[in-house]
């Protein structure tokens, strides 16, 4: 069992304990199902970096800005988006805490299925 909560407290404790101001900790490793719970102090940031097939960000604490194409969007605490499948980045505008939940690969076949009852309904 994971308590998010815990996982805040613990990731800014460690990304103010760091040189870069940034702390992570992968807590779900499940398949293609990866869960990340990230830290960046304000000012700190994520480079640009390619999307996975899936993936969005809920931010647990703090403000933040999801840069990439079309400018950025400003995110606070409780926000969740899907992640674009552009390259994109991230900035603190505050000490920050987000969940990435992210789908490292996606199988044609369950496309397939998936188009197909969408078809159907």
């Amino acid at each position: 069992m994971v308590n998010l909560e815990t996982l805040v407290r613990d990731q800014l404790d460690d990304a103010r304990a760091s040189a870069h101001g940034r702390s992570a900790h992968l807590f779900v490793h499940d398949g293609p199902l990866r869960q990340t719970v990230i830290a960046l102090l304000a000012g700190t940031s994520l480079d640009e970096h390619n999307a996975p097939p899936a993936a969005s960000l809920q931010v647990l604490h703090g403000r933040v800005r999801l840069t990439g194409p079309g400018g950025g969007q400003v995110l606070t605490t409780g926000h969740v988006e899907a992640l674009p499948h552009a390259r994109h980045g991230l900035q603190a505008l505050d000490d920050s805490v987000v969940l990435l939940t992210a789908v490292t690969e996606v199988r044609e076949r369950a496309r397939g299925v998936t188009a197909s009852a969408a078809a159907r309904t």
